[in-house]
């Protein structure tokens, strides 16, 4: 089932000008911010995959194997998965939750997840993806915005965002609605390209990513632009500490994060309680 939900809201950034945001390293304004998103995933949802192993080296595949260890589900809980439109986690979820040594005195306890995107032709591959596994239930597919989501409050027992929350406008809010839709004793996972913390790693890393990144989305992908902005958007996204600094200021406790590969990703997991 698809369902769809926008929004456009009024507040900025401090460090941006009253009514816009940035979009990698253009401002732009706040209403521009969406469709200029939505544009670059439209450029790529047929090549998502693609994308992420060649912004990664591939190594985005381990990294979600360690978010789901971290996230550690069970058989019965409801994931909202953000920004999450080619299935991945979802599919990692509902395998990670199958449930097994099942008896008639015990019957099996299905889980269930709730894939959110606002960019439908991502929902479409992740979709057909799904047709194509044989994975018919326990799966539904809404688009809707990170800011303002189509889900009741209360309803989740857990929350993953894996390489979204940077192209949010506002992450406040994004933070904020997450911590909306969560049961009491739900959990928060974000997987997001981060700052990466060793020395000289930093700078091949910079290279890489303004160098050899487009260059890599122009010869193979055919869209350079989409792949220089997905690489500005890592630098423009807050540190680790900041974002765990903002998470606990929306409310989440037990707020904690993990560098992977020396911080060119991290995982920052909070609890509402």
């Amino acid at each position: 089932m698809f369902r769809a939900m926008t929004r456009q809201d009024s507040s900025a950034p401090e460090s941006e000008p009253a009514g816009s945001t940035h979009f990698g390293f253009r401002t732009v304004a706040e209403d521009e911010k969406v469709g200029l998103v939505r544009g670059v995933f439209d450029s790529v949802a047929g090549r998502y995959d693609l994308m992420n192993d060649l912004m990664s080296a591939g190594i985005h595949r381990l990294w979600k194997a360690a978010l789901m260890d971290w996230l550690n589900p069970r058989p019965g809980q409801h994931l909202l998965d953000v920004a999450g439109g080619t299935g991945d986690i979802a599919f990692r979820f509902l395998e990670r939750t199958r449930p097994r040594g099942a008896t008639a005195e015990h019957p099996p306890v299905a889980a269930r997840v709730t894939v959110c995107d606002i960019n439908w032709n991502m929902l479409g591959v992740g979709r057909d993806r799904a047709i194509d596994r044989g994975i018919l239930v326990g799966i539904d597919w809404v688009c809707g915005d990170a800011e303002q989501l189509p889900v009741p409050s209360g309803s989740m027992d857990c929350y993953t965002i894996a390489f979204g929350l940077r192209n949010v406008t506002h992450i406040d809010e994004a933070l904020a609605e997450a911590r909306r839709v969560l049961k009491p004793g739900g959990r928060f996972i974000c997987l997001e390209f981060s700052h990466v913390v060793l020395p000289v790693l930093d700078r091949l890393y910079d290279t890489y990513s303004f160098e050899v990144l487009p260059r890599l989305g122009r010869w193979v992908a055919k869209d350079e632009e989409s792949y220089r902005y997905l690489a500005e958007s890592i630098r423009r996204f807050p540190p680790q500490e900041e974002l765990a600094l903002r998470m606990r200021a929306v409310g989440f406790d037990q707020v904690k994060y993990r560098n992977l590969s020396g911080g060119i990703a991290a995982m920052h997991s909070g609890w509402r309680l």
